[in-house]
C-alpha cells in the first residue's frame, strides 16, 4: 500500500466515523502510534505491525482502534503528540523513529504501556531496569544497532582497504544515538587502524556542508548513522555520496534500494511486527514490566552492484557470497 493510499484510507476512516461510534472506545481498544514522520518505507512496515497484531488476534478496524501521530520530522514536536495520546486515554503507545519519540512518550506518562523501537541500549539509556524484566511502564524491541557497527566498519573498510581515514556522519540533536554510534566506532576505528572523523548535521543545509568537509578532508569513506532525521533525508544523502564520489555504508536497506553502495543493519521490519506482537499481548492484559525487551537477531546485508561500478569498486567475492541480497 502506497503511503498517499494509506493516508487517505486514514483522513476517509476519520471523516466517517460517526460519534456513536467514537464512543464505543471503552469496549474497542485504541492504540496510539507515536512516530517522528509517515514515509513509503514507513506505509510497509505498518503492515508487519499489523501482522504482529493480527498474531495476537487483533485487527486495525474490527476488533482494535489505531490514532496516529507523526512529527513530521520535527522532533520538538513529539512532546506534544505524546501528551495527546495521554489525553486520549489510548490503551498502549506503540513509538517509532528511536530514542526521542520513546522519551516523550516516557514523560508524557508513568501509566499506559508504551512498546518502544530502539537501537540503543534502553538499559543505558535509562528506559527499562533490565533487558528481562524492564519493570515500569515500558518494553519493547532492542535493533541491536550497536552491536553491529563495528561489523559496518569492518565492512567499510573492506571495500576500501587503503583508506587511513573513514567519517560518520551524525545527528547531534539525538544525543543517546550519537554517543553510542561513536563511542563504539572510535574503538572500532582503532583497531582498523584508521582515524574516525565526526561531521554533524542537523538539517538538509547542513549534510550538504559535511559532504563538502568530507572531501576536503579526504576521508576513504563514510558511515551514516541511523538516525531517523536521515532516513527522511535519504535521497539528498545518496545523490550527495555519488556526486562526492565516496564510498558510503549506511544502517537501513532503503538507502540501497535508491541507489546507495552499501547497507548493513537488523530488519526493521522484524521489529515492528514484534511490537505489533506485544501490543496484542498487552492488549490481553500482560504488563509491559513482566515482559522482556526482545532483540531482533536478523541483519541483513544489501549490496548495490550498480553503484559500485559507477564509483569503480570491485567488491570482494567473498563479500558478494555474504550479502542477503545484490541489486544489479
Amino acid at each position: 500500500m502506497k503511503r498517499r493510499v494509506f493516508i487517505a484510507l486514514l483522513g476517509s476512516a476519520a471523516a466517517t466515523w460517526p460519534l456513536a461510534v467514537r464512543a464505543q472506545h471503552l469496549a474497542t481498544p485504541v492504540i496510539g502510534l507515536l512516530g517522528t514522520r509517515l514515509t513509503d518505507e514507513y506505509v510497509d512496515r505498518l503492515g508487519a505491525f499489523h501482522q504482529g497484531l493480527k498474531d495476537t488476534g487483533y485487527v486495525e478496524g474490527q476488533n482494535v482502534s489505531i490514532d496516529y501521530r507523526w512529527a513530521e520530522g520535527q522532533s520538538d514536536r513529539l512532546p506534544a503528540l505524546a501528551a495527546e495520546l495521554v489525553r486520549r486515554q489510548v490503551d498502549v503507545i506503540v513509538t517509532t523513529g528511536g530514542p526521542p519519540a520513546t522519551l516523550a512518550a516516557k514523560t508524557a506518562t508513568q501509566a499506559i504501556p508504551i512498546v518502544f523501537s530502539l537501537g540503543v541500549d534502553p538499559v543505558e539509556a535509562g528506559f527499562v531496569a533490565s533487558l528481562n524484566r524492564p519493570g515500569g511502564n515500558l518494553t519493547g524491541v532492542a535493533l541491536l544497532i550497536g552491536a553491529v557497527l563495528a561489523k559496518r566498519a569492518e565492512l567499510l573498510h573492506e571495500l576500501v582497504p587503503a583508506a587511513t581515514s573513514i567519517a560518520v556522519l551524525t545527528n547531534p540533536a539525538n544525543p543517546l544515538l550519537i554517543e553510542t554510534e561513536t563511542r563504539e566506532l572510535q574503538v572500532a576505528a582503532g583497531v582498523l587502524g584508521v582515524r574516525l572523523l565526526v561531521l554533524n548535521a542537523t538539517s538538509p543545509t547542513e549534510i550538504e556542508a559535511a559532504f563538502a568537509s568530507l572531501a576536503e578532508q579526504r576521508a576513504g569513506g563514510l558511515l551514516v548513522s541511523t538516525d531517523p532525521s536521515f532516513t527522511s533525508r535519504l535521497d539528498q544523502i545518496v545523490a550527495l555520496a555519488a556526486r562526492y564520489m565516496v564510498p558510503t555504508i549506511y544502517g537501513w536497506r532503503e538507502y540501497t534500494t535508491v541507489g546507495g553502495l552499501i547497507s548493513y543493519g537488523p530488519s526493521r521490519s522484524d521489529s515492528f511486527r514484534l511490537q505489533g506482537v506485544y501490543t496484542g499481548r498487552i492488549l490481553k492484559g500482560e504488563k509491559p514490566a513482566d515482559l522482556p525487551v526482545q532483540q531482533v537477531t536478523k541483519i541483513e546485508l544489501i549490496i548495490n552492484l550498480k553503484t559500485a561500478k559507477t564509483l569503480g569498486i570491485t567488491i570482494p567475492l567473498p563479500l558478494l557470497g555474504r550479502a542477503d541480497e545484490v541489486i544489479e
